[in-house]
């Protein structure tokens, strides 16, 4: 299955191997930890990293504006790493692109930008978390969360690992759902992985270039 349906208050949301989400219902797009301009930051430290790798990153975001349509697209946070540089303008070309879509961001600890550049762009900055209607959407996972809603959010990079009869090992992102929350995982490719645990009331789904995985068994 290339993506995967899950219900929370009747409303259906759709984990795609893109690594995003969308809620039809919404006519929304959730993207958490792009970290754009990443690349561009450890060049400046010296540490070549070329930069079609974020090029793929809006090819993959390009396709799934193109497929949804979506009125809306929330980032989850961590959209452009740190301080400014030049890929800043890439992105905002590639947003000037989608003059009717609306694009949010929820503050992550990484969107460090002056307010002013925020400012002169097509995105509306939220400094907290914000509720859209059955969903509160944040950076970090939060530890409070009210009755029947289900928290959005990005931040840990979740990943898993499938271990082969062999003691061959392989670790991909994944979504993680445990009760009222999703983890979703980070739609950058310049990203690591933080391996999560299943527990009894966890469930999480692999992430190929080719499916969404739903992980069966302990790991």
């Amino acid at each position: 299955m290339n993506q995967v349906q899950i219900t929370h208050q009747k409303t259906e949301l759709t984990l795609l191997k893109e690594k995003g989400l969308w809620i039809s219902a919404l006519s929304s797009l959730f993207i958490a930890d792009l970290h754009f301009g990443k690349a561009a930051h450890f060049r400046k430290s010296g540490i070549p990293i070329p930069e079609p790798i974020h090029s793929q990153d809006l090819e993959k975001l390009d396709f799934l504006i193109r497929k949804y349509q979506p009125s809306d697209i929330y980032f989850l946070g961590d959209l452009f790493h740190s301080d400014w540089n030049d890929q800043w303008g890439i992105l905002m070309d590639f947003f000037q692109q989608f003059s009717v879509i609306h694009f949010h961001l929820i503050q992550g600890n990484h969107d460090i930008l002056p307010k002013s550049v925020y400012a002169s762009s097509p995105i509306k900055v939220h400094q907290q978390p914000i509720h859209l209607g059955d969903f509160t959407l944040s950076h970090e996972p939060l530890e409070e969360i009210l009755p029947n809603q289900l928290n959005i959010c990005g931040h840990i990079h979740p990943g898993v690992r499938l271990r082969g009869l062999a003691r061959q090992s392989l670790r991909i992102p994944c979504f993680y759902w445990d009760q009222n929350q999703l983890i979703l995982p980070a739609f950058g490719n310049f990203t690591g992985l933080a391996i999560m645990n299943k527990t009894p009331t966890s469930k999480i789904f692999g992430v190929t270039e080719k499916k969404v995985i739903p992980i069966l068994s302990e790991f």
